[in-house]
């Protein structure tokens, strides 16, 4: 049995709970147990606060966990980082009042800096020689300067919002950061082969949600020109339509690269275009 670590609230509980279900993964977490076992996959699920899941992954008490890359590097505990899961995309920055006149990082110097993530302030600060007060307080970083607690914040932005409501502009990113998935370095032979199989349906829900299937009719002496824009996973299923001199196409897109392909493939005289989202994609 793999145990694994999510948050039991926070912005990662939910995405997390998806995933695992899009994974086929089913629990009965209905009246907000604590832990949850799956009946279908041999995995149970604990709800910890964000914060601590590193620890516990850490001390083996969960094999696995659901946290934010932020927190992992944050608590620099020495555990796996097995897979980035591409949700829950934010950024560490440095942020100042709109006010301020900021022209390099070395306007920070001596300067009182307000955050909860100390350790990667203090090493970003470190590596540029800066020298500042950080000033550690948890909750609601970004009113600080507001009410003369600190000159300055560093805390988690993804919109930015936030930051402009409280008079704030972002002038230093320090990192860029997503859900991740980290795991304990002592794992058993049998919970790797958990864990595997597990990575791979987490992979093919990813892939799938990263591209799009397409299908359209296409004159044949486009073809060639046609493939070099859809190689699919391999190369494109191509099927003769009973208009003579014309085919049916078959491929993926990438989802990056959707609208730039479509342009390009009414270039090529393309017609009858359907795309349509994928479910699960396993490549190899």
């Amino acid at each position: 049995m793999l145990k694994i670590a999510i948050q039991k609230s926070g912005r990662l509980n939910e995405d997390s709970i998806k995933l695992l279900k899009e994974c086929g993964i089913e629990l009965n977490n209905g009246n907000k147990q604590l832990k949850a076992v799956a009946y279908n996959f041999p995995v149970e699920v604990y709800f910890f606060r964000d914060d601590d899941i590193p620890q516990y992954v850490y001390d083996g008490v969960a094999d696995i966990g659901i946290v934010g890359e932020n927190v992992l590097l944050e608590t620099g505990k020495d555990i796996e980082l097995a897979y980035r899961l591409g949700f829950g995309k934010c950024r560490l920055s440095i942020a100042v009042p709109k006010a301020m006149e900021y022209n390099s990082i070395k306007d920070l110097n001596g300067l009182k800096i307000a955050t909860t993530y100390s350790n990667l302030l203090k090493q970003y600060l470190t590596a540029n020689k800066v020298k500042a007060d950080i000033h550690e307080i948890s909750g609601s970083v970004e009113i600080a300067p507001g009410i003369g607690l600190a000159d300055a914040i560093c805390d988690l932005v993804s919109s930015g919002s936030t930051l402009f409501t409280n008079g704030l502009k972002e002038v230093e990113v320090i990192l860029k950061s997503e859900a991740v998935i980290t795991a304990n370095k002592n794992l058993s032979e049998e919970k790797k082969a958990i864990l595997k199989k597990l990575l791979m349906r987490m992979n093919a829900v990813k892939t799938a949600k990263n591209n799009k299937y397409i299908l359209l009719n296409a004159p044949n002496y486009q073809l060639e020109n046609i493939f070099s824009l859809l190689p699919g996973m391999k190369s494109p299923t191509v099927v003769p339509l009973v208009e003579e001199g014309w085919s049916s196409v078959q491929s993926v897109v990438n989802e990056n690269d959707f609208w730039e392909v479509i342009e390009k493939l009414k270039q090529y005289e393309a017609e009858g275009i359907i795309v349509m989202p994928i479910e699960k994609m396993i490549i190899g």
